[in-house]
């Protein structure tokens, strides 16, 4: 569908109650919670709206996180996941609420969830997650059916799960909340702010002074603490259009890790499967097309597939000890509030903090605001996957700077590919275009100075380390970086070697 047009063209007024930075489901969902309470609000987006991973998103709300509610209990407690029931339930009934406010026609429909075991290790841990969840209060039974022709040993359903169009569903949200009176600014940049109880913000667009700063961007830019607390990953997802239209009449999910989830989805009166998998850490597979081969071959097993009408990847960063990081961003002014590490879960986390960030600006507290706390510390929960996921952070620092591969001639590349060369001791990120242009930039990331690679199915140039991603031309696509990789030009490098 096409982009969104804001009403607003420039920046006009500059004073603001909120600044939410970011123009996807968490920050446009927000800003409207906030702008209905009485503040007045304004979201920049340095692109357009859903641009990054709302866009890409399969879009299952589900009342059930990846970190299943056995794993919640043990790190946080009994009281932790009856928390977490709750507020999946509110972020499930706001999507409900705004969707019959505002009348929004975005395939919005109530699914049961289906997660299911395939052997016998997988069938105990089931029963565990079970237990766990009924405890917790979440409305969740033994069944004896699944909605995919998949053989299975055991399966649990979660009942009133839902699924939506996600982009239709924010360009609603975005509308009312203009016609309550909020602005909205696509392609804006925001660069840097300086102050306290009053920030200034420096933008693309000009200054913006705002009472409170809300970075909703995925992941915040710059470099903070919890960039060495959430690990960047890719998903891959396709909409398939199948033969006998043996479409699933809910949602789907198998216990491998990664896991592969299923939902239907009808778009125009067209329905689709829309099925995604084959995750891995951003930057860590070379051959990313591979995962899109793999998981249509997966799928092709259990489904008579007609046609692949879509394909895309999206990215998450999943958080060291399992909860997403809602509240005071850490090392900044109090009135500097975030919202990360979603892991899969994004549809519904991005409630979650639209509600929790809400109640915080608006009264100052919320029952999920200890739950949440971007600056807690569990080291007994989230020490071990803490190190394990930032070990990679050293390796990348120390392995991965320079490639070993010389480059014997500049055009010995195919059209479409890329490669990370290293000639005459400058390293280059080389790209060659369809129509044999030569693009290259500098692969050194300038967030953290790691190395980045080649994402050949989304051709990008994409960050191991903190998951920035950038165009071929080197322009940031998705932070925390906030500069582009640094332009080489390919015709000074050769008259230079050749004088």
């Amino acid at each position: 569908m096409p982009d969104y047009v804001s009403k607003t063209n420039s920046l006009g007024e500059n004073k603001f109650d909120v600044l939410i930075v970011g123009g996807g489901i968490t920050g446009i969902t927000a800003a409207l919670q906030l702008q209905k309470s009485g503040l007045q609000c304004i979201v920049t987006e340095a692109h357009n709206l859903c641009f990054g991973t709302t866009g890409g998103t399969t879009a299952h709300l589900n009342t059930f996180l990846d970190t299943a509610y056995n794993e919640i209990e043990k790190k946080f407690g009994e009281g932790g996941a009856k928390l977490i029931a709750k507020a999946t339930n509110q972020a499930l009934d706001l999507y409900h609420s705004n969707v019959e406010e505002f009348n929004i026609d975005c395939g919005y429909e109530h699914k049961d969830g289906y997660l299911y075991s395939q052997d016998e290790k997988q069938t105990e841990e089931l029963h565990s997650i079970f237990e766990a969840s009924k405890k917790a209060g979440v409305d969740v039974a033994y069944t004896d059916r699944i909605p995919v022709p998949i053989e299975f040993e055991k399966a649990i359903v979660y009942h009133d799960q839902a699924n939506i169009h996600p982009s239709r569903y924010v360009y609603a949200l975005a509308k009312s909340f203009e016609e309550k009176g909020g602005v909205i600014l696509q392609n804006c940049m925001v660069k840097d702010f300086k102050g306290d109880k009053v920030l200034e913000v420096e933008t693309s667009q000009g200054n913006i002074s705002t009472r409170t700063l809300i970075w909703a961007t995925h992941i915040p830019p710059g470099v903070n603490l919890l960039h060495f607390r959430c690990a960047p990953y890719r998903s891959y997802a396709m909409a398939l259009i199948l033969n006998d239209e043996a479409y699933p009449d809910g949602l789907a999910y198998d216990m491998y890790d990664p896991y592969h989830y299923y939902r239907t989805q009808i778009v125009d009166g067209k329905r689709y499967l829309i099925a995604g998998g084959e995750d891995h850490k951003t930057a860590h597979e070379e051959n990313t097309e591979s995962c899109f081969n793999r998981l249509e071959a997966y799928l092709r097993k259990y489904f008579d597939v007609k046609e692949v009408a879509f394909k895309w990847s999206s990215q998450y960063f999943e958080p060291a000890d399992g909860l997403a990081y809602i509240g005071h961003l850490p090392g900044n002014p109090d009135n500097v509030l975030v919202a990360t590490g979603y892991g899969g879960n994004g549809m519904t986390y991005s409630h979650i903090a639209a509600i929790t960030l809400t109640q915080l600006i608006t009264t100052g507290k919320s029952e999920y605001a200890k739950l949440f706390d971007p600056d807690r510390i569990k080291p007994i929960a989230g020490f071990a996957n803490f190190v394990k996921e930032n070990a990679d952070v050293v390796k990348e620092f120390i392995g991965k700077r320079l490639s070993k591969e010389k480059l014997n001639d500049l055009t010995d590349i195919a059209h479409g590919e890329a490669k990370l060369v290293k000639y005459e001791g400058k390293s280059l990120a080389l790209y060659k275009d369809e129509e044999g242009e030569l693009h290259a930039v500098s692969p050194v990331c300038p967030h953290a100075k790691c190395s980045v690679g080649w994402n050949s199915a989304e051709k990008s140039w994409d960050c191991p380390c903190h998951g920035s991603r950038f165009a071929i031309d080197g322009e940031v696509l998705t932070g925390p970086a906030r500069d582009g990789l640094e332009i080489v030009e390919i015709e000074k490098l050769v008259r230079d070697e050749k004088h």
